[in-house]
């Protein structure tokens, strides 16, 4: 028996069944664009040989004006569909199927000849577009269905036709871009007529026995958006023309509530989901923020949908169907949604890859083969830099001793999983400890290593982490003041706080500061009230006024850098906490310089020159980090050859992606 029937059941969609019902969800990873094709395959290869049951590629532009970005991938040429066909050719040979998802971007295109309904530029992008006439929209129709035919051609089981997220398709929906008169605008009927005509054109194109899967927006949380009822309409026409399954995307990029960041709740918008099935008679996927097989079996099996969409828990662990079958699912590495190798990647232009495992996209390039010489290993701190380390040269047969001056593994994992909104990180931190016990890693708690205790191992590998930054302003001594690690752990504090420093971690500590009772991550309700996601049957584009509750604690957020508090957060999610801060009425100010703590507050100097008495209660210090190096240059002193990695190495914001991905790969050298 397995723990999960639902999730593993086989789903026959007529003309090929499935043999589960999971997807692998469309990311865009910048792979296609390195034009290194094995690379390509073996990422959706490993994934296949996995246990997914269909998957979709990132997004192919159907034309250079579609494109996401200047140079985006698609099939223009005889070549590309060559290439691709490497793709599939791999995939079927390991047992899978997958679909190319075609994804024209409209006005989200990053370049001057963009096109939309209407020319009305996206908050997003410094390009407005062109407005398309009769001949354009023909145009962008025809090439969606080449692109389509191209992708049956190069062995793909279906396609994917981007109709949500604000893209292209999505574009003409609403009255909020489609400002046209003519038969493309106006009423819904002709608002929707684009997506209709290019999925009956497709399938007409392809054929009946081929995959076609229409991404439907189910509420896009921008003014003026979607009302139930079209989303209804649509969906049934879709099905009407030829549509085999409908997945489920939910926001437009521009919209300012968070859709996929960890912050938001797992499944939390899957009751549109369940909604939207009761209305077709086609197969319905439910996706975003559904990152285990226990909570992707608990909607299948409420009936809320027939497949579930997971796009970036295979970046985290490619084997995630198979451990789940297998009955390994404490083996799963856990995607935690912090969006830092991926999103912020993609976003940047970089490749992508995942924080929990910097494999992802490098599957060609970092190897954990066997070790050809099995050494003694000793990993000093059990942080994520130091367990990472462990795990990968266990993993390849080396003997791996892990040194921890604490009594429990994590470091300062452990300090980001009391943050509201940082849940997932509990979830990561048991996972690590699962896989140091399988692994049979020899741990010694509570020992600080010393370089006697050193001195008979193969490999030594310093990661000991970093030491809260003095920041030197007098009166930081007294009862008021804490550092960021004891207000983490449970310290008391007053009533009104200055934060002083405004990186990664004074935004932890305010959101830690301000939320009062159950984090909004873990209360959908209470999480749609303070975003202000509304119903879409009762608001057009489901957009309320948001309503938080009132803050635990008056809070100043402050730093040195004359510029505006967060600016040099995530690339995708530090807009969401500079908006939850706000909506807590934290006070932001940069450019401030300390001159004292006193018995009744802080004292500052402004960028006006002004010096100001911040009346507060508690003074934390959120002033950065050092490297922790003492052993590190112990070590040196006598001669002992070592590894220095992580936060002992560049202290950075608790830079949790860089320790792990540079632990894994020297793991995988030694």
């Amino acid at each position: 028996m397995t723990d999960y029937p639902h999730l593993l059941a086989p789903l026959d969609l007529g003309f090929v069944t499935l043999p589960n019902r999971v997807l692998m969800g469309s990311m865009h990873t910048g792979l296609e664009e390195t034009g290194d094709w094995e690379r390509v395959a073996e990422f959706y290869a490993a994934r296949a040989r996995g246990g997914v049951g269909l998957m979709v590629t990132g997004g192919m532009a159907p034309n250079l004006e579609g494109g996401v970005f200047p140079g985006a991938a698609g099939l223009f040429t005889p070549e590309d569909i060559a290439n691709h066909r490497r793709v599939t050719d791999r995939v079927h040979a390991a047992g899978g199927r997958i679909a190319m998802q075609i994804l024209h971007a409209g006005r989200y295109a990053y370049g001057k000849d963009c096109v939309s309904a209407s020319a009305v530029k996206s908050p997003i992008s410094p390009f407005a577009p062109r407005a398309l006439d009769e001949a354009g929209i023909e145009k962008q129709i025809a090439d969606i269905v080449t692109a389509a035919e191209r992708a049956q051609e190069a062995g793909y089981d279906g396609v994917e036709i981007m109709g949500s997220e604000g893209y292209f398709l999505n574009q003409f929906l609403v009255t909020h871009v489609n400002w046209r008169e003519d038969r493309w605008g106006g009423a819904y009927e002709n608002r929707m007529r684009l997506p209709v005509e290019v999925v009956r054109r497709v399938r007409a194109a392809v054929g009946p026995a081929f995959i076609l899967i229409y991404r439907i927006s189910l509420i896009d949380l921008v003014p003026e958006g979607s009302s139930w009822e079209e989303v209804v309409l649509l969906a049934r026409a879709v099905e009407a023309v030829g549509a085999t399954l409908l997945n489920t995307g939910i926001g437009w990029h521009e919209a300012r509530v968070p859709t996929i960041a960890t912050s938001v709740p797992r499944a939390g918008f899957a009751r549109l989901t369940e909604r939207l099935r009761a209305e077709v008679g086609i197969p319905v996927i439910v996706s975003n923020r559904i990152n285990t097989p226990e909570v992707a079996e608990g909607l299948l099996a409420g009936g809320v949908a027939d497949m579930v969409s997971m796009a970036r828990p295979f970046l985290a662990d490619a084997e995630f169907v198979r451990k789940a079958a297998e009955g390994r699912a404490a083996e799963i590495a856990p995607c935690i949604a912090c969006n830092q190798a991926c999103l912020d990647h993609t976003f940047s232009g970089k490749l992508t890859s995942c924080l929990v495992n910097p494999r992802a996209c490098h599957e060609t390039v970092l190897r954990y083969d066997p070790a050809s010489v099995r050494k003694r290993v000793a990993v000093v701190g059990a942080g994520p830099a130091g367990l990472m380390t462990a795990l990968v040269a266990a993993g390849r047969g080396h003997e791996v001793v892990l040194f921890e001056a604490s009594d429990r593994l994590g470091g300062q994992l452990n300090l980001a999983r009391e943050v509201p909104g940082k849940e997932e990180f509990h979830g990561l931190v048991r996972w690590f400890e699962a896989e140091v016990a399988r692994l049979g890693i020899e741990v010694r708690l509570g020992q600080a290593a010393t370089v006697e205790a050193l001195g008979g191992f193969d490999e030594v590998v310093v990661a000991t982490g970093v030491l809260p930054r003095d920041p030197d302003i007098p009166g930081q001594e007294g009862p008021q003041v804490l550092s960021y690690i004891e207000v983490l752990q449970g310290a008391p504090v007053g009533p009104r706080v200055a934060v002083i420093g405004a990186g990664g971690i004074g935004f932890d500590v305010a959101e830690f500061l301000v939320q009062g009772g159950e984090s909004p991550t873990l209360d959908p309700a209470l999480w749609r009230r303070e975003w202000g996601v509304g119903d879409p049957a009762e608001v057009r584009g489901g957009v309320v006024a948001p309503r938080p509750e009132a803050p635990a604690r008056e809070v100043l957020l402050l730093q040195r850098r004359a510029e505006k508090p967060g600016r040099r957060l995530g690339r995708t999610t530090g807009w969401i906490h500079r908006a939850a801060l706000q909506m807590k009425r934290v006070k932001m100010q940069g450019g401030v310089q300390y001159r004292r703590i006193l018995p009744e507050g802080l004292e500052i100097l402004e960028a006006s020159g002004e010096r100001v008495l911040l009346a507060v209660d508690t003074v934390v210090l959120c002033a950065g980090q050092e490297p922790q190096r003492a052993l590190a240059d112990a070590l040196a002193a006598a001669g002992i050859p070592h590894h220095v990695i992580g936060g002992a190495d560049v202290a950075a914001e608790l830079d949790a992606k860089r320790a792990i991905d540079q632990g894994a790969r020297l793991a995988a050298t030694l």
